[in-house]
């Protein structure tokens, strides 16, 4: 594994830890978190390990490899529990819960709404159900932030036996749009107003946030609507799923055009990464990234207008945190909600700590802020236990 921390784990026999885990699409991600009584500490021990194959036995190894890090001799902290990040929790899991098999059950069923996540989420708790029998596994959902937002930013404008069926927009990110919230909150005394939060990577979405709740997202019913994504489409006009079904498209070949084939990658026909776009001297490349920035300033107008304005603007994310010219296109064109740069306060931004980029005279702050869906992920599982 890549470790991004290394040789910081001392722990003592009686050190009590939270351990996080993101078994994402193709990456397995996780951090330890020391705890005390006043709470969740920093991480002592973060590691990722990416470029994981589609295949079960990669994610199995994977996972081994960690919990025999975990449990070898002489490095073991006491767990507390273990929280996992599950992306979907549907219209019933608004909150997290202590895991059992009739929830992994519940949780499976909604494997059609996340394929390129949900599947995996659930074999990593079951991986460590099985080596850690006795530590509570927590599933933190990334759709409980938002279960709170008005019917009309939830309901799509399909029938009522389809909205009690639980097809309405659900949003994501939530774990990241937490750790945002509770971050800002220290840093600025305009986090609690109008609040839009930019999640921008391989996976992107925006959430408008009042008083700290989500009141509007751009993703829905699954991770596929909203912005442009690496190899995600966004927003899509469902007429073109039923002219591709009509020209003998089956269901599978269509999931993997929406979910693999789109997005950054499709457009141009290169790659998912926008930093391998930003080098590339190609046309299409360059019409990938317009197109990805042109959604943002969309999709953040829109956030604005249900927010009635703005107070607040964040970036998190792997692009939100690392690509200056990306920031400076969107402010640049959100101007007229009286958003404002200070240029070397961006440029110097590259995601390594909460920094505010906003010039003097912006009306509205901005600010970039690390993503840490882990941290967020700990802290409910303490709270919960």
């Amino acid at each position: 594994m890549t470790e991004a921390r290394e040789h910081l784990m001392n722990p003592s026999a009686s050190q009590e830890g939270i351990l996080s885990v993101n078994v994402g699409s193709s990456s397995l991600k996780f951090a330890l978190y020391p705890v005390t009584a006043d709470g969740v500490q920093t991480a002592v021990q973060v590691g990722t390990l990416e470029g994981l194959q589609q295949g079960e036995s990669a994610f199995d190894a994977a996972l081994d490899e960690l919990i025999r890090r975990l449990t070898c001799s002489g490095s073991m902290v006491r767990l507390r529990a273990v929280a996992h990040r599950v992306v979907h929790g549907g219209a019933h899991f608004q909150a997290s819960v202590r895991v059992t098999e009739a929830i992994l059950q519940d949780l499976a069923r909604l494997n059609p709404l996340a394929p390129l996540h949900q599947p995996h989420n659930l074999a990593g708790i079951r991986r460590f159900q099985s080596a850690l029998p006795e530590v509570p596994q927590i599933a933190c959902f990334d759709t409980a932030f938002h279960a709170g937002i008005p019917e009309r930013e939830s309901r799509f404008a399909l029938p009522e036996a389809l909205f009690q069926e639980g097809i309405r927009r659900y949003g994501f990110h939530g774990l990241s749009y937490q750790h945002v919230r509770d971050t800002l909150q220290v840093h600025s005394t305009r986090a609690g107003g109008r609040l839009l939060m930019a999640h921008l990577g391989n996976g992107a979405s925006l959430c408008a946030a009042l008083q700290g709740r989500s009141v509007a997202t751009t993703m829905g019913f699954t991770t596929l609507d909203g912005l442009v994504m690496g190899t995600r489409c966004g927003a899509l006009d469902p007429g073109v799923v039923l002219y591709l079904l009509n020209q003998g498209w089956s269901a599978d070949r269509l999931e993997t055009l929406l979910y693999r084939q789109s997005g950054l990658r499709g457009v141009s026909g290169l790659s998912s990464d926008l930093r391998v776009l930003r080098a590339a001297a190609d046309s299409r490349a360059q019409c990938a990234i317009d197109l990805f920035t042109a959604r943002v300033v969309r999709e953040a107008g829109a956030m604005a207008a249900v927010l009635g304005g703005l107070d607040v603007l964040v970036f998190t994310g792997g692009i939100g945190e690392h690509d200056a010219l990306l920031r400076s296109d969107v402010a640049q064109r959100l101007g007229h909600l009286g958003v404002a740069l200070h240029p070397e306060n961006n440029l110097a931004a590259h995601g390594d700590r909460v920094r505010p980029i906003h010039a003097m005279d912006s009306a509205a702050e901005v600010w970039v802020v690390p993503a840490d869906e882990g941290h967020a992920a700990a802290k409910e599982a303490f709270n919960l236990l």
